[in-house]
């Protein structure tokens, strides 16, 4: 059957029956969320044990059931592959593993899924693992996709009924009342478990700093938690910030960054108080570097935005010209200190920030958003997680949520990477729909969605280079060979849900090259 971005979508996906994308906001959810396991314990009651082990073995994990993690330490995680390695040795097999990311430290999930050990992966894979997948037939059930925001709300619906979460915590208490800015080794907020917390069956605090009650602020409560295990590491800090969290030096991209920040400025929402995302991809930090100067000058101040923290966004905060940061995950050191130290520096979780099935969410608040791309199309839709090798290598993120959210959503993406045309007649893999994106800017210029004459007038009036995606297309055509694509086979690799838990595209394996 053919979506609402005309693509081909199959009735069942692994076992799973399919509900196709039909558009950004089609479905009304009007039933309720599914209740939450029953959790009691007495005053005697003892929660900490003395190994991972013995809380696999306390909780009752057996073959094929759920196991989730946060990804709060990014390619410094160490408590999914502690938690795996102990499943191998109890001899567990066919387990899914519902991680909100796994990163390159991550690779050696691939060995336990060759033995047996995992047979389901749901959640971003960035990196081996991703490319592992990418060869097919190596999962009983395609992988599944999902935003930030989607997966919260696939948890509280029911569509992912969670086992036993795992959930690594720079400090804890005995009851296990848990945060992720304090510690021999912070991370930031680790609120992307809150949800896993509450739903799963039985909850595991893995924390490598065991404090006296109460540990504050809690961000995992005692009342959610089963068991504490306390271990000698849960994750490198350092390892949080990546290549891809680096402030960008090419020219390219600079002229990129500085074109999005004087579109920002000329399309209207540049008062003071307006909101906005901050990215953390080396472009995007760049546009709010340059944000901040033109805010400077204008003597006006954002009233929030929204990270990814970083040192870029936090030097915002503590110029004035951002009054309060609302974070989900901290990219780097300087966000982490900020949370302890700074009243307008707030920690949110992936519900509040992001979820479908609410009444509102902190990304429909947002006036402007800057977010990259792998691949945009001549119908304004964004690839972000696979190349146009049709490799998979990326997760979503918020990237749906925010383009879904924000009042203008633009897009940064150079029109060659690697001598190869980012703007295509129809990208590879549809991850965000280009009826929730106003706006791409590249180094030859920003082309508006038609949608938005508006934008284009007062981009046009501020004497910005508005040019249609079609003439970038045919420019960047004369300058590259056209690119070998890939050739699919019929075998689905993974699933790529948009946030109301529909299909909006799907990856197959590569089979060859046209």
């Amino acid at each position: 059957m053919r979506n609402g971005v005309d693509r081909e979508i199959p009735e069942q996906i692994g076992t799973r029956d399919v509900r196709p994308y039909e558009g950004a906001y089609a479905t009304v959810r009007t039933d309720r969320k599914v209740a939450r396991h029953q959790k009691w314990s007495s005053p005697q009651d003892d929660k900490v044990l003395p190994s991972i082990e013995a809380a696999i073995e306390a909780c009752g994990l057996s073959d094929g059931m759920t196991i989730s993690f946060h990804h709060c330490f990014r390619n410094g995680d160490r408590v999914v592959n502690q938690v795996l390695d102990a499943c191998a040795r109890k001899g567990l097999k066919g387990l899914r593993i519902y991680a909100t990311a796994l990163f390159p430290v991550h690779e050696p999930v691939i060995e336990h899924v060759k033995s047996g050990v995992v047979a389901r992966i749901e959640g971003s894979m960035n990196g081996p693992v991703g490319a592992f997948v990418s060869q097919g037939g190596q999962l009983a059930e395609p992988a599944v996709l999902r935003s930030h925001g989607g997966r919260w709300r696939a948890v509280e619906a029911g569509d992912v009924e969670i086992d036993v979460a795992f959930i690594a915590a720079p400090q804890a208490d005995p009851l296990g009342d848990a945060t992720g800015i304090r510690g021999k080794t912070p991370c930031g907020p680790i609120q992307f478990s809150a949800v896993d917390a509450q739903y799963a069956r039985k909850t595991v605090v893995v924390t490598n700093d065991l404090q006296p009650y109460p540990v504050h602020p809690f961000e995992i409560q005692a009342a959610w938690t089963d068991y504490v295990v306390e271990v000698d590491e849960i994750g490198d800090p350092e390892n949080i910030v990546s290549g891809t969290l680096q402030l960008t030096r090419s020219p390219t991209n600079l002229r990129i960054a500085r074109l999005t920040a004087e579109a920002v400025v000329a399309s209207g929402v540049f008062v003071d108080g307006f909101g906005f995302q901050g990215g953390a991809g080396g472009i995007s930090l760049a546009v709010t570097k340059y944000l901040g100067d033109e805010m400077e000058k204008a003597g006006i101040a954002a009233g929030f935005a929204i990270g990814g923290g970083t040192k870029l966004l936090i030097d915002l905060l503590h110029r004035g010209l951002v009054r309060t940061v609302l974070e989900g995950q901290a990219f780097d050191l300087d966000a982490i200190a900020s949370l302890r130290e700074d009243d307008g520096h707030v920690a949110i979780d992936p519900g509040f920030y992001a979820n479908y099935d609410s009444r509102s969410c902190a990304t429909y608040q947002l006036d402007a958003a800057f977010l990259g791309a792998t691949e945009v199309d001549l119908d304004f839709n964004v690839n972000v997680n696979t190349h146009s090798d049709g490799q998979l290598l990326h997760g979503i993120g918020g990237h749906q949520d925010v383009a879904a959210g924000a009042g203008m959503t633009m897009i940064t993406v150079p029109s060659i990477r690697g001598r190869l045309p980012m703007i295509l007649d129809r990208v590879t893999t549809v991850t965000t729909p280009g009826e929730v994106i106003d706006v791409v800017v590249t180094e030859r210029g920003i082309a508006v969605n038609p949608r938005r004459e508006d934008l284009k007038d007062r981009f046009e009036a501020a004497g910005l280079p508005v040019r249609t995606l079609a003439e970038i297309r045919e420019e960047v055509g004369r300058l590259v060979r056209p690119a070998r694509k890939p050739v699919f086979g019929e075998e689905i690799i993974a699933a790529i849900e948009w946030r109301d838990g529909t299909i909006i595209d799907v990856v197959r394996k590569v089979e060859g090259w046209a």
